[in-house]
C-alpha cells in the first residue's frame, strides 16, 4: 500500500508550462477547468463535451475554448488531460489519450468494471505515461490531519459516515460506487493494508439501485472498518473516527474539525485537543499533485492500481449482496412440533 502524501506535502519541481485539457464539462469537469485555469505554469487548452449547454457553461466560467470531441482537443496539442466524463466512458477516453502518450488523471471510479480499470493501468504502464485516479477525499485537509494523527499508531477500528439527500443528478450507479468508493480508498490509505473481508448490507428504498449501504470490512492487518452511507438523510454529513491503542481521532470532513483523545487513565479520564487543519481546496491540491507527478515523472499520489483495488472492493460488496439476496429465504415462525 502507498503512504505517499497529498498535494500539501509536495515540493516544487522544475517548472514548465503544461498544456492541459479537460474531458467532460459536467459539474466536476467544470470545476477541473476552473481550477486549472487559475494554476501557474498551466495552459488550459480547452474542455471537451458533446453537449452545447455544457460547453457554454465551461466557456462562461473559464473563458477557455471548448471542443465537441476528443480528437479536436488532442489535435491542439496537450501534455495531460483530466477525465471527468461519465464513468462508462472512462475506459475509451483514457485508452485514446494513453495511445497518444498523454498523461491522464481519471476521476473515480477509474472505470465501470475492474477489468476495464486493469486495462487502463496496463496501457499506461506500457506507454510510460502518468496515470492518477481522482480520489479527491484524500486531499481534504481534515482527512490529511487524521492520517497524520494516526501515523505510526496501532489502528484497531475505523468508522466512516457519508450520507446526504438524494442527488439531483441521476446516474447509473448506487451509493456504493458513487459514495462508498471514496471511503474504501480511505480505509486502504489509512491502514496501508488491503481489505480481505467484506460484509455488505444494501437496500433500495426509493431508488432503482441501492441507496442505503452498511458495509463492514476487515483488512489484512486486522483492522475492522465500517462505512455507513445513504441518499436518505436530509442533510449532508461526512465524518471519520479512528480508534488506535493510544488515541481516538474524530474528523468532520465538512467543517474540517479534527479532535484527538489521548492519555487514557485507569479511572476513565483522558485528555482532548483540536488538531490543526489546513485550508486547501481538495480539488486544487489534487490537480497540483497530478501536475507535479507529470512534471517530475514521479509516481502519482493515487496510482491506477490503487484505483482498481478500491473499485474491486466496491464491486465485491455489490456482488456479495446480490448473492445473499438470491439465497433461499430464511424460514420464519415456530418449528412444527410433532407429537408422538
Amino acid at each position: 500500500m502507498s503512504s505517499r502524501g497529498t498535494g500539501a506535502e509536495i515540493k516544487a519541481g522544475p517548472r514548465r508550462v503544461l498544456r492541459v485539457g479537460v474531458v467532460g464539462a459536467g459539474v466536476m469537469g467544470t470545476n477541473h477547468a476552473r481550477v486549472l485555469a487559475g494554476l501557474p505554469d498551466v495552459s488550459l487548452v480547452g474542455v471537451v463535451d458533446p453537449l452545447p449547454a455544457h460547453r457554454t457553461r465551461a466557456t462562461d466560467l473559464t473563458a477557455c475554448r471548448t471542443f465537441e470531441n476528443l480528437d479536436d482537443l488532442i489535435a491542439e496539442g496537450v501534455d495531460a488531460v483530466t477525465i471527468a466524463a461519465p464513468t462508462h466512458l472512462h475506459h475509451e477516453i483514457a485508452l485514446a489519450c494513453i495511445a497518444k502518450k498523454i498523461d491522464v488523471l481519471v476521476e473515480k471510479p477509474i472505470a465501470s468494471t475492474v477489468e476495464e480499470g486493469r486495462e487502463i493501468v496496463a496501457a499506461a504502464r506500457a506507454a510510460g505515461v502518468t496515470l492518477m485516479v481522482g480520489h479527491v477525499e484524500r486531499f481534504n485537509p481534515a482527512v490529511a490531519a487524521v492520517k497524520q494523527a494516526i501515523s505510526g499508531e496501532d489502528i484497531l477500528s475505523i468508522a466512516i459516515t457519508r450520507v446526504g439527500p438524494f442527488p439531483p443528478r441521476m446516474s447509473n450507479v448506487g451509493v456504493v460506487i458513487d459514495l462508498a468508493v471514496h471511503d474504501i480508498d480511505l480505509i486502504r490509505w489509512f491502514t496501508e493494508s488491503d481489505i480481505i473481508e467484506v460484509q455488505p448490507q444494501l437496500s433500495s428504498a426509493v431508488a432503482e439501485r441501492e441507496d442505503i449501504a452498511l458495509l463492514q470490512f476487515r483488512t489484512a492487518s486486522g483492522v475492522l472498518a465500517h462505512i455507513n452511507t445513504n441518499w436518505l438523510t436530509p442533510f449532508k454529513a461526512r465524518s471519520v473516527t479512528v480508534a488506535t491503542r493510544g488515541k481516538y481521532v474524530m474528523g468532520d470532513l465538512l467543517t474540517r474539525q479534527v479532535t484527538e483523545c489521548f492519555g487514557f487513565k485507569p479511572d476513565g479520564s483522558y485528555s482532548m485537543r483540536h488538531l490543526p487543519v489546513g485550508h486547501d481546496e481538495p480539488l486544487r491540491a489534487e490537480l497540483i499533485a497530478f501536475l507535479h507527478a507529470v512534471r517530475a515523472g514521479a509516481a502519482p499520489a493515487v496510482t491506477g492500481d490503487e484505483g482498481v483495488a478500491s473499485l474491486e472492493i466496491a464491486t465485491r460488496c455489490l456482488e456479495t449482496s446480490a448473492k445473499t439476496a438470491a439465497a433461499p429465504p430464511v424460514r420464519k415462525g415456530p418449528r412444527r412440533v410433532v407429537v408422538g
